[in-house]
């Protein structure tokens, strides 16, 4: 499905860092001569995820520009009051960021004030490989989920590219079409501009259709088994902002 997510229960949904990993084990290696070893320690790749203070930002076209190019409000980028503005961080100028942007067309990037939002950095990131129907779910260098999916069809692809976990959202029925939990993505369908009287937006949700997992069968979102939605809501927390690179 292209997600409406229409009549969907608002969660809390942390913005905040998640727990840092553990030092990666050292790599250590004897030199030729027989001298001293030499060590090195794989960082763990991090993501900057920058929240809005208010419920709505300027955004602007560059990291100079007086005139902002838009201006994102909750009621743009959310499905409901309340929810948290989150962007997830391109690159940093010294006092502007570079984000990408919750609202069309996918790809967008925009540039807001460092004074404007706050920071946190993101641990995990999620791959979604289209090819093989599955989902990897990765805190720093190790993967914590790895795991079949659904995705679109071939006339409602599910789209590629970089996006980010900008909602989550509880279905009032687990027992319906998108399971137990869905997170929503800054992305949305490149066929549809409306589903189910909501926006053609595309997420990641259970199913109350097992067979379902490893076909491409939805009009552009990712479906999992509940148990593994319920995984990364409740054991690993994954927060908003948390990027996703959805692979051919």
């Amino acid at each position: 499905m292209a997600t409406a997510l229409v009549g969907l229960v608002l969660l809390s949904a942390c913005t905040g860092a998640r727990p840092r990993l553990a030092d990666e084990p050292t790599v250590t290696s004897e030199r030729a001569d027989g001298g001293a070893s030499t060590t090195t320690t794989a960082a763990p790749p991090q993501s900057k995820v920058a929240q809005a203070l208010g419920d709505a930002i300027d955004v602007f076209p560059d990291a100079t520009s007086d005139v902002a190019a838009q201006r994102i409000t909750g009621a743009d980028a959310t499905s409901a009051p309340n929810i948290p503005l989150v962007f997830l961080v391109k690159s940093e100028g010294d006092d502007r960021l570079e984000v990408h942007l919750p609202v069309g067309p996918n790809g967008s990037t925009g540039w807001v004030r460092r004074d404007d939002v706050t920071l946190a950095s993101v641990n995990h990131r999620i791959e979604v490989r289209l090819v093989e129907h599955r989902i990897r779910v990765l805190d720093g260098n190790e993967v914590v989920v790895d795991e079949p999916i659904g995705v679109g069809t071939t006339d409602r692809p599910t789209p590629g590219g970089v996006h980010y976990l900008k909602e989550l959202l509880q279905p009032p029925d687990p027992t319906g079409p998108y399971g137990t939990y869905a997170y929503v993505l800054s992305g949305s369908s490149t066929e549809l501009t409306s589903f189910n009287e909501g926006q053609g937006v595309i997420g990641i949700h259970g199913t109350n259709d097992p067979a379902s997992i490893g076909q491409d069968v939805s009009s552009g979102c990712i479906g999992l088994d509940n148990a593994v939605i319920d995984r990364l809501v409740n054991e690993i927390g994954l927060p908003l902002g948390t990027p996703v690179e959805i692979l051919a």
